[in-house]
């Protein structure tokens, strides 16, 4: 299947609202009307839906407000997943005037698994990839993300990635690219039970180490395991850096996304 249209409408029908099923220890979901609210995770919380069941004006801003109340009560942020197709149109404007603050928007794409598991083991000089379960690699990771980002520590990273494999680890895989002792690129998947989805996370790389096919070479030997596992499609909310990159290895654009974020931990009474 290659129609945009009818992906995104497997998209919203199979993997929305994306919440953690088995839930790692420590985490609360909860049901509040039409949003799904996810608490717990360490870094603060999320909200998703599928859709918002025709809510609009008051209903909408009820719900919001809800929201931002309840973790504002538990000092935590919050994250509002925007997609560009969802419904009312004004529901930006209605989270900023919740006192909601947009991030990066990133593109949904999707396509099918058997194009990337099908190509040749990539051989990149001076690089391995294997993959890996231990604390002390998932520090690597966290180590390696704060070096791409440079946005503080990203220990919160390694936890949520221990805490997901002690939930189910057959749930997901995490791959590391190494040169000598240093992970120079990392990516995760995560297999959605009941679905055709695996959903490719993470993929940062060093920004030395760029250029050199790592990025594909880690998303292919995902997609291998993909396609051992059964899936049929892989998705990604890809950033503008990677989102050329996976066009180009066959997958999609079926919408954007923006994160909107409520800083609960800001409030001063």
């Amino acid at each position: 299947m290659t129609d945009p249209n009818a992906l995104l409408a497997l998209y919203d029908e199979q993997l929305r609202p994306d919440f953690p099923d088995p839930a790692p220890a420590g985490t609360v979901v909860e049901r509040d009307g039409p949003l799904v609210r996810v608490t717990g995770i360490g870094r603060g919380g999320f909200v998703t839906y599928r859709d918002l069941r025709g809510l609009d004006g008051a209903g909408i801003d009820e719900l919001i407000a809800r929201q931002v109340r309840i973790f504002t009560e538990r000092r935590e942020s919050v994250e509002w997943k925007y997609h560009s197709h969802d419904l009312p149109a004004d529901l930006p404007a209605r989270l900023l005037a919740a006192g909601f603050v947009p991030e990066e928007e990133e593109t949904v794409v999707i396509g099918p698994v058997a194009p990337l598991a099908a190509a040749p083991l990539r051989d990149i000089p001076g690089v391995r990839l294997r993959e890996v379960t231990s604390r002390a690699d998932l520090d690597r990771i966290a180590g390696m993300e704060e070096a791409v980002w440079g946005d503080g520590s990203r220990g919160w990273l390694a936890d949520a990635l221990e805490r997901e494999l002690a939930a189910d680890p057959t749930a997901l895989t995490v791959v590391v690219a190494e040169a000598d002792d240093v992970v120079v690129s990392a990516g995760w998947i995560r297999y959605v039970p009941g679905t055709g989805f695996a959903g490719l996370w993470g993929g940062s790389t060093l920004a030395e180490w760029r250029g050199k096919g790592i990025y594909k070479a880690v998303a292919e030997w995902r997609a291998r395991l993909a396609a051992e596992r059964g899936y049929s499609y892989l998705q990604v909310d890809a950033s503008p850096d990677s989102r050329p990159i996976l066009q180009r290895l066959g997958l999609i654009p079926v919408t954007t996304t923006t994160p909107y974020i409520f800083d609960g931990t800001s409030i001063i009474e």
